[in-house]
């Protein structure tokens, strides 16, 4: 596989799929996307011993969040339904050390857009920044391994699409490759502190477990059809103006999904993937489609 193919793979990772970032906001209407989801096939296939180089990508995603799993995990409908709109834009650049042999290293700055229609209201805006690196080996020439962590800024252009605070997401990230067939992912964690806002009870969000897997076909040199698994369990919020646990917050989700990746040239990709949840609780439905724009150049 060529560089340009193995670098492009990567960018669509991104450090936080953006409803979790709307999702801070307690907006009950909000899509219950699960954190990375937006990765797609080859998504960890990573190259080392690179020259620099850089990476511009659109994300955007669509969630119609019609229902919801309540805290017994049945299906029901959602208080005034919902729909939101999601996008990042993201600049990475990557690079390796002559100092650290055989690894690679990136670093990326993404800006979060979203727009939401429930209850009869409508906003729009910019959400939190989201910084930070990523570094992996390949244990062999099939298979990379790796760490990213990024923090997620408390700020946003509207009270609604902003968390109020800090937020931190690290994975282990892994990819393996076969003739026709690739199977990578991540699994990690993201952890925040205490949410302080005026007038109100400060507020201690729950540690959240995640895993993204992939699997792809290698149907040609354009077209890569994927199956996709998503899994994500939070912990309750806990008020710390109270000091107990705040009731019904903890929650957990499954989905699962399909998409396609068309590899057009050296440096223009273009992927799409739709997912619906299988199980939760406490959580909207996800049934959500995914698209990303990506462009590269040295």
């Amino acid at each position: 596989m060529s560089l340009a193919r193995k670098s492009r793979q990567f960018f669509l990772w991104s450090g936080l799929c953006v409803l979790v970032l709307l999702g801070a906001g307690a907006q009950p209407s909000h899509a219950a996307d699960i954190t990375l989801g937006i990765i797609g096939p080859h998504e960890y296939d990573l190259p080392v011993d690179f020259k620099p180089f850089n990476v511009l990508v659109q994300y955007g995603d669509g969630n119609a969040a019609g229902n919801a799993y309540n805290g017994s995990g049945e299906r029901v409908a959602a208080h005034g339904g919902g729909h939101s709109w999601s996008g990042m834009t993201k600049y990475v650049h990557f690079r390796t050390f002559d100092a650290i042999p055989h690894v690679g290293f990136a670093f990326e700055l993404i800006q979060t857009e979203s727009y939401v229609l429930a209850d009869g209201k409508n906003y729009g805006g910019l959400g939190g920044t989201i910084v930070g690196p990523a570094a992996w080996f390949k244990p062999n020439k099939h298979s990379t391994f790796g760490f990213q962590t990024f923090m997620v800024t408390p700020s946003g252009s509207r009270d609604a699409l902003a968390s109020h605070y800090w937020s931190n997401i690290s994975s282990l990230i892994f990819d393996y490759e076969w003739e026709h067939f690739s199977f990578d992912g991540d699994v990690g964690t993201v952890v925040a502190s205490t949410k302080h806002e005026p007038g109100q009870h400060a507020f201690s969000p729950g540690v959240v477990f995640y895993s993204n897997l992939r699997f792809s076909w290698k149907a040609t040199k354009l077209i890569e059809p994927f199956f996709a698994f998503d899994w994500q369990n939070a912990g309750g919020t806990y008020d710390q103006t109270l000091g107990q646990d705040v009731r019904d917050t903890s929650s957990r989700e499954v989905a699962s999904g399909l998409g396609i990746m068309f590899n057009i040239s050296r440096s223009v990709s273009v992927t799409a993937r739709y997912s619906h949840s299988v199980e939760g609780r406490n959580t909207p439905e996800t049934d959500a489609y995914y698209l990303k724009l990506l462009y590269l150049w040295q």
